[in-house]
């Protein structure tokens, strides 16, 4: 009811009434209880299950495990990498590859279906059927497109493009044409009577697409904040199969990881070996020297006077040669840092520089990184443009600090230099072939060093990959989580479709009282009007009820009692002020319709019950209604057949006992003035003196002058003649007069205008009645309730 449209609302919330308003439309909230519930049992009935399974793993640091990279530390100095960030690791376990390579593992691209008579079932491992495309991989990966299978014998089956085509039969193991290329279907033999006379649905999908789909189903997140302890969630129509994909999602990330690192060992062994080939090659080449000279020079062993410069001159030389060797060493790295196109990994530890070597490592974890993030992310993302920045700036760095090792070894060979040549100097007087034997055996052995050095690298290397382990440890394998589905939950949904239950009619309800404009019953019209008196509410009874008997005792003929006993009330407090008689009552309402005529009728019969003089006038006289209710053979269009009425007295000089007609209703004896024919000015009739003539006469010879007058909102007839009321009753109905109409008997009422208004409600229906229906109505009737039924 919109209370704010009026002004004489009572302020406060009347708690019983709001729950009164919900309690009484019951029915509503059991029947869409019961809908609810039903169709919460279709849905559970109908909808596919879906599981969850987890799965716990731990990301290894590389201080946890030994990497392959520091095989090629400088003589046993370098520090591994930092700590893999554990989000970098969540978004390379994700990576768009890794999930293309588990559907492609457990073929989750072709998927059977059983048919049922509403629902089709996916039939996971134990499939009735294995297929064999015969096209390229590249194209059936590619291919989007279904068919139906009929199990029609051990040897024969039934194949059609759609549900509705006709069946073309072929046996197992004989190629069928499908848009991805001829397939061979054959059975898998478990259990091949039971699938016998079924209708199997295949679909085959883009590998890409169901990559991606699981791939926004996995969820990855820390088992807590800062822990490398991560839980993978995956939620689908099958728990087999939802367990397998984390277990393999695992197993390839880890597979690749040590792909990778096999990659960087690999990358370094052949590195060493191109340079063992070339040292091998110089230390043949000194051997064969060696064997040449003695044999030519026939020498096998020389004592020198000069032991003390040659030990020198062997020592300076070795460190010589080894300064060369290095520098040589430098140049190839040098080179092959200049000369690399991107970003690709680098042989580590060949070098005696240990913030070099450092460099390098980290070069190549970072050259590893890179690529992860480039199986899940574009080359423009900004983690992948952050890491290329970094490693430019290292690859700058190693090339820089290989000039600068290259320049420093430029300045140590030729400082060297200088020493060997002042000690051959001093070696001049020391025979040619002591001098000759020793140099060649200074590089024999000097590239012999570097050359076992080279060779031990090598096989460290490939030991240090082979006891690699792989970068997640697997705490729990894949299990199912919870002991049932995850979705739909049967309590949670019974217990949605009962709150929806209780909330759709509620808020229906709530939303029609907020648009609901209406008066209902007493109450409603009470909170408005303020303190002008409600004298009644009458209760409703159908759409056709008759009038009152003289003993009546129903509910209609009690309600009407206590009109007239308020109405007693307001008479005898209007008598006692003004010392007139105040029995002249007049109803009217707003609009034609509200019951103003049925209610003056009845009226009229409860006060002549009693034994008074009542008389009955039909003062609406644009539309009259009293014919209907007592003489209903006299209405016949505008004519009346008989009856002289009150038209005829305004219009003639006839007398007023000539229009009053004396009425018998069952034992009750009133008098009625019928309104007459429908003048053409019916208000200049009213306005006459001889209406106030009449008025005035009756109410000296009567009890009770009850008046039905014309709507007030409508005409201004009632208006014209309110002022030889001594009682107004305004009508209204329950459920039809708005409460802004009520506001203009209010606004006559304060201009002086009428006076002694009070108000009526009809038509309220039982569930609306106020406490005067609720206690008054029925009283002393015995009335069976619904457990007396079943009692003898």
């Amino acid at each position: 009811m919109d209370l704010n449209s009026t002004t004489n609302i009572k302020n406060g919330i009347d708690i019983k009434e709001i729950i009164k308003n919900y309690t009484k439309n019951w029915k509503w909230f059991l029947v869409a209880m019961i809908l609810a519930l039903v169709l919460a049992f279709v849905y559970l009935r109908y909808t596919t299950p879906q599981y969850s399974a987890i799965a716990k793993i731990q990301i290894l640091s590389e201080e946890s495990s030994k990497s392959e990279l520091s095989v090629l530390k400088d003589m046993g100095g370098f520090s591994s990498g930092s700590d893999v960030e554990v989000l970098d690791e969540i978004l390379s376990i994700k990576s768009r590859s890794n999930f293309i390579e588990v559907v492609k593992s457990l073929n989750l691209n072709v998927k059977v279906y059983t048919e049922g008579r509403i629902l089709e079932t996916e039939v996971y491992k134990k499939t009735p059927f294995t297929f064999n495309f015969l096209e390229q991989d590249s194209i059936v990966d590619k291919a989007n497109f279904s068919f139906y299978i009929n199990y029609l014998t051990e040897d024969m089956f039934g194949f059609s493009r759609t549900e509705e085509a006709n069946v073309e039969k072929y046996t197992f193991g004989s190629k069928v044409e499908t848009p991805a290329g001829d397939v061979v279907i054959t059975p898998s033999f478990e259990d091949v009577k039971n699938y016998k006379g079924r209708k199997f649905k295949v679909v085959v999908s883009p590998v890409e697409l169901i990559a991606e789909s699981y791939r926004a189903k996995v969820n990855i997140a820390p088992t807590e904040k800062g822990s490398k302890m991560l839980d993978l969630f995956l939620t689908d129509n099958d728990q087999q199969k939802a367990k397998d994909i984390l277990n393999e999602l695992i197993r390839i990330y880890n597979k690749n990881a040590l792909d990778s690192r096999k990659a960087i060992a690999d990358k370094t062994s052949n590195f060493i070996d191109e340079r063992i080939k070339v040292i091998a090659s110089s230390l043949s080449n000194y051997d064969q020297e060696a064997q040449d000279f003695k044999s030519q020079k026939g020498v096998s062993d020389i004592q020198g006077e000069t032991s003390l410069n040659y030990s020198m001159s062997t020592s300076s030389s070795q460190e010589l040669e080894s300064a060369r060797i290095q520098l040589g060493i430098v140049e190839a790295m040098k080179d092959q840092v200049e000369n690399q196109d991107g970003f690709d990994v680098l042989p580590t530890g060949v070098t005696q520089d240990p913030s070099i070597t450092s460099a390098v490592s980290k070069y190549n974890e970072l050259v590893i990184t890179r690529k992860n993030l480039l199986k899940n992310a574009s080359a423009n993302n900004p983690a992948v443009l952050a890491l290329n920045s970094q490693l430019a700036g290292i690859k700058q760095g190693v090339a820089s600090s290989l000039s600068s090792t290259k320049n420093a070894l430029g300045l140590q060979v030729n400082n060297l230099s200088k020493q060997v040549s002042q000690f051959r100097s001093k070696l001049y007087t020391s025979p040619i072939n002591q001098r000759k034997l020793t140099d060649i055996a200074r590089k024999q052995n000097s590239i012999e060093g570097i050359y076992l050095f080279l060779l031990q690298r090598r096989e460290e290397s490939q030991i240090a990959f082979a006891s690699a382990t792989p970068k997640l440890k697997v705490i729990d394998n894949a299990y199912n989580y919870g002991y049932g589905p995850v979705y739909p939950v049967k309590r949670n949904i019974y217990l949605l479709a009962i709150v929806a239950s209780l909330f759709i009619p509620f808020g229906f309800i709530y939303v029609s009282d907020l648009l609901d404009n209406k008066i209902h019953n007493k109450l409603d019209l009470e909170k408005i009007v303020g303190s002008i008196p409600v004298v009644a509410e009458i209760p409703s009874l159908g759409k056709k009820p008759g009038l009152v008997q003289k003993n009546d005792r129903s509910v209609l003929a009690e309600s009407f009692r206590i009109l007239r006993t308020n109405i007693d009330y307001l008479i005898n407090t209007s008598k006692k002020s003004s010392g007139k008689k105040n029995n002249i009552v007049y109803l009217t309402s707003s609009v034609s319709g509200e019951g103003k005529t049925f209610l003056a009728s009845n009226l009229a019969l409860i006060f002549a019950n009693t034994g008074k003089k009542v008389l009955l006038v039909g003062a609406d006289i644009r539309n009259p209604k009293l014919y209907t209710f007592f003489d209903a053979s006299e209405e016949k269009g505008n004519k009346r057949a008989k009856n002289t009425g009150l038209t005829e007295y305004l219009t003639s000089d006839i007398k007023i006992k000539d229009i009053v007609k004396p009425t018998v209703y069952g034992e009750t004896e009133l008098d009625i003035i019928y309104s007459g024919k429908i003048p053409s000015n019916p208000a200049e009739l009213l306005m006459s003196t001889k209406m106030e003539s009449l008025l005035k006469e009756v109410s000296e010879i009567y009890d009770y002058v009850i008046v039905d007058t014309a709507p007030m909102v409508v005409v201004t007839d009632t208006l014209l003649i309110s002022k030889y009321a001594d009682q107004l009753l305004y009508v209204t109905r329950a459920g039809s007069t708005e409460n802004k109409v009520i506001q203009h008997p209010i606004h006559l009422k304060e201009e002086g205008k009428i006076s002694n208004l009070s108000f009526i409600v009809n038509d309220v229906p039982e569930a609306d009645l106020g406490y005067g229906g609720k206690y008054g109505y029925g009283y002393g009737v015995n009335k069976k309730r619904w457990w007396h039924l079943f009692k003898k």
